[in-house]
C-alpha cells in the first residue's frame, strides 16, 4: 500500500485559492480586455488557436518561476541575486517601475468603471477604488481579506462574462475547428507572445508565488500543492480570455461593429443592448480594481529583502504605492508615454527573472536535493524565447513612437 497523499485543509485550500486569483485578476486587467477583444476581432475564430499555444507557454513559465521559488523559500529577486549578484536589484527596479505604471492605468481603468455604472467623474471613481485597495491593507487580517476579494471579483468577472457569451451565441463550431487548424498560423505569432506577456510578464507571475511563501508554504514536501495552484492560476485566467473570445466571436458573427475607442464596451452594449455599458462597468472595475490589489502587493514584495524597513512596514509601502498611482491618474492624468516604457519593460522582465530560476534550478545551494524536471526546463527555454521577443519587438515600437 503507497502512502496516502496529505489532504488539504480549509486553511490551505483558502490559501490556494487566494494565491489562484491573485496571479488570475492581477492578469486581468483593462488591457486584457482590450487586447483579447482587438485579437479576436482581428483573427476571428482562428484567435482560439493563439490562445490555447499561449496557455500552453504559460504554464510552462509559471510552473517553472512558482515550483523552484516554493522550493528555496526565496522571492524572485532573492533567488536573482544569488544567480548573479546584483541581478536580483535590477529585476525589482524593473518590476517595481513597471508595476507603478500599470498600476496607474489600472486605477484609471477603476474610475472608468465608475463612470459606466454610475456616471461618476472617473477621477473621482479612481478615488474611491484607491481608498477601497488601501483600506483592505490597513485592516486587521489584511492578506486574508485581499484573498477573499479577489476571489469574488475574480468569480464576478467570469459570471458576467459567460453569460454575455451565452446571449451572443457564438459559432462554437467553427472555434473549435480553428483552435486545431486556424486560417493564417504564422499571422498568430505576435498575439501569442502578446498575450503570453499580457499573462505571466512583469510582476504577474510572480503574485501568487510570492504570496505562498509569504504564507509558509515552502520546502519539497508542498511541491504538489504549489504545482497545483501554478497550474490552477493560469487555467482561471485562459477561462476568462476563452468565454472573452467567444463572446466577442459571437457578436462579430452576427454583423456587429466594434468601436474603436473601447471595443470591449460595444461587445456588452450588443450582446446586451442599454444596460450593456453598466454590465461592462461591472467587469472593468472589477478587472481594475483586483489588479490594482495584485500590483501594489506584488511590486512591494519584491522590496521586502533589500531593508528591513521594507519587510516590517510591507503595508505602509503597499499602500504609498496605491496613493501614489490613483494621485498621479487623479490630478495628472494618465500617462502615456510612462505606460509605453513600462510595456517593454513587461516584455524584458520575465525573459530575465524566468531565466535566472532556470539557471537556480540547478543551484544545490538553492533547492537542496530537489530535482527539476527537464520537461520545465524546456518550457521555460520556450517561454524565455517567446516573451524576449515580445519585449524586443515593444521596445522597437517605443523607438518608432519616440523618432516619429
Amino acid at each position: 500500500m503507497g502512502q496516502e497523499k496529505p489532504k488539504i485543509t480549509a486553511a490551505q485550500r483558502r490559501l490556494m485559492f487566494g494565491s489562484i486569483f491573485l496571479m488570475a485578476t492581477s492578469a486581468i486587467g483593462p488591457a486584457f480586455l482590450t487586447q483579447t477583444t482587438v485579437f479576436t476581432e482581428q483573427f476571428l475564430a482562428s484567435f482560439a488557436f493563439a490562445i490555447v499555444i499561449s496557455i500552453i507557454i504559460d504554464i510552462g513559465a509559471q510552473l517553472n518561476i512558482w515550483r523552484v521559488l516554493s522550493v528555496s523559500g526565496k522571492r524572485g529577486q532573492e533567488v536573482a541575486n544569488e544567480v548573479a549578484p546584483g541581478l536580483g536589484y535590477v529585476v525589482a527596479f524593473f518590476i517595481v517601475l513597471g508595476g507603478l505604471a500599470f498600476n496607474i492605468g489600472n486605477v484609471a481603468g477603476a474610475g472608468l468603471g465608475f463612470n459606466a455604472i454610475f456616471g461618476l467623474d472617473p477621477r473621482i471613481g479612481a478615488a474611491i477604488a484607491g481608498a477601497f485597495a488601501i483600506f483592505i491593507f490597513l485592516v486587521k487580517n489584511g492578506r486574508t481579506v485581499m484573498d477573499v476579494v479577489t476571489q469574488v471579483l475574480g468569480a464576478l468577472m467570469i459570471m458576467i462574462t459567460a453569460y454575455v457569451m451565452i446571449q451572443s451565441s457564438p459559432p462554437y463550431g467553427e472555434a473549435a475547428y480553428r483552435t486545431f487548424v486556424p486560417e493564417e498560423p504564422l499571422a498568430m505569432f505576435i498575439p501569442i507572445v502578446t498575450i503570453v506577456g499580457g499573462t505571466v510578464g512583469g510582476y504577474i507571475t510572480f503574485a501568487g508565488a510570492h504570496r505562498l511563501i509569504e504564507a509558509g508554504m515552502t520546502g519539497k514536501e508542498n511541491i504538489r500543492f504549489v504545482s497545483h495552484a501554478a497550474n490552477y492560476g493560469i487555467l482561471t485566467t485562459g477561462v476568462m480570455r476563452v468565454l472573452l473570445f467567444l463572446a466577442v466571436l459571437g457578436v462579430l458573427s452576427q454583423g456587429a461593429i466594434l468601436s474603436d475607442e473601447n471595443p470591449p464596451a460595444s461587445v456588452f452594449q450588443f450582446a446586451l443592448g442599454d444596460i450593456g455599458m453598466q454590465v461592462f462597468g461591472v467587469v472593468l472595475l472589477a478587472a481594475a480594481l483586483s489588479s490594482v490589489i495584485g500590483a501594489a502587493y506584488t511590486s512591494a514584495s519584491f522590496l521586502r529583502s533589500f531593508h528591513d524597513f521594507f519587510d516590517k512596514h510591507n503595508n505602509t509601502v503597499i499602500v504609498i504605492f496605491i496613493v501614489f498611482s490613483t494621485l498621479v491618474f487623479t490630478f495628472v492624468g494618465r500617462p502615456v508615454t510612462l505606460l509605453i516604457l513600462a510595456g517593454a519593460f513587461n516584455g524584458l522582465i520575465l525573459p530575465l527573472t524566468l531565466g535566472a530560476v532556470l539557471l537556480a534550478s540547478r543551484k544545490k545551494k538553492l533547492v537542496g536535493d530537489y530535482r527539476h524536471p527537464t520537461w520545465m526546463i524546456i518550457w521555460g527555454v520556450i517561454a524565455v524565447i517567446s516573451t524576449l521577443i515580445i519585449g524586443i519587438l515593444s521596445l522597437g515600437g517605443l523607438a518608432e513612437l519616440w523618432t516619429g
